[in-house]
């Protein structure tokens, strides 16, 4: 039986997320007949059928061929680890860092994070996914991801978390709005103007529990189902919204239209933005030097005076302690 080599094992690994054998040559920098060869090479080694290549139907992996290629990115994320770590011990920072990051904030949190951390860290791979807590949580438990960054709501308690930024619920207006000199706003000077309402959970509930912690009956003009589309609607006047402060956010619409973001008055939904990984797993030295750049980044960034507008997704309510 021959030896599996490390570079066999990350081309078998990357072919699920390809449909046929000339895509995955491609996107894998390898030629066909190549990566051929090396497919048919490991399953010579293991003595089982991996793959199922036919010109008509493409490319198809045997259970037995799905488990291996599982398994084989684990060992490369592996190896690769371990390089990383050996360069940390003498001061550079190489090899992947995986993130996960709630979609509400991701877009305007993290480019500039990560355009600085590249450039003093040109070495390191900083790999992002984006998704909702539901989607990230799995991730963090089977190890797929380094760390996530959520809201502080909810989280399950086998967590470890470190806070990267507070946040609050802002009012969103138009910059011609009648309130849009005060420093702060109370929901009962807006409830009977229309609100454009994100509609999407838990983001309609949490807004909704947000009035009735206060008494006020909102009157709810439209509801879509994205930030951007809340931001360019109140942009051209059609009502107000009640968004996540966030730092990095703009002052304008995604069409160049100005909003301002104020205050509640009394505060609403205050929590926090944090940095979560499983308490049985230590963070490796370059994910740990990623996190200190991502805190020391955004800490003073995410205070709410400096804050414009994020989702009110999973803390509107109070965050847990």
């Amino acid at each position: 039986m021959g030896q599996l080599t490390v570079r066999q094992l990350e081309l078998f690994s990357a072919l699920p997320r390809y449909g046929t054998l000339s895509e995955a040559a491609a996107a894998l920098h390898i030629s066909e007949s190549g990566l051929s060869q090396a497919v048919s090479e490991v399953e010579r080694i293991v003595g089982q059928q991996l793959c199922v290549r036919r010109k008509a139907k493409g490319l198809q992996l045997t259970p037995a061929g799905q488990y291996f290629a599982h398994r084989a990115r684990h060992l490369v994320d592996e190896v690769s680890s371990l390089v990383g770590d050996l360069a940390a011990t003498r001061g550079e920072i190489t090899g992947p860092i995986r993130v996960g990051c709630y979609v509400g904030f991701a877009a305007t949190v993290l480019p500039p994070v990560l355009a600085h951390f590249a450039g003093a860290h040109p070495k390191a791979k900083v790999g992002v996914r984006v998704g909702g807590d539901d989607e990230l949580l799995p991730s963090l438990a089977d190890g797929t991801l380094d760390f996530a960054v959520l809201y502080d709501m909810f989280l399950p308690s086998d967590l470890n978390k470190r806070v990267v930024y507070e946040t609050e619920v802002m009012a969103v207006l138009p910059a011609d709005h009648r309130l849009a000199d005060r420093i702060s706003v109370a929901l009962h000077e807006l409830a009977e103007e229309p609100l454009v309402l994100l509609d999407s959970a838990p983001s309609t509930a949490n807004t909704h529990r947000i009035f009735a912690e206060q008494g006020v009956q909102p009157t709810v003009g439209t509801a879509v189902p994205t930030i951007d589309l809340v931001r360019a609607l109140v942009g051209r006047g059609v009502g107000y919204g009640l968004l996540m402060s966030r730092p990095n956010s703009p002052d304008t619409t995604s069409e160049g239209r100005p909003l301002v973001t104020r205050p509640l008055t009394p505060r609403a939904g205050r929590t926090s933005v944090v940095a979560t990984w499983p308490r049985h797993m230590t963070l490796s030295p370059r994910a740990q030097v990623f996190l200190d750049h991502l805190v020391h980044s955004l800490s003073r960034a995410g205070e709410p005076s400096h804050q414009h507008s994020d989702a009110p997704d999973p803390t509107s309510a109070k965050a847990t302690p």
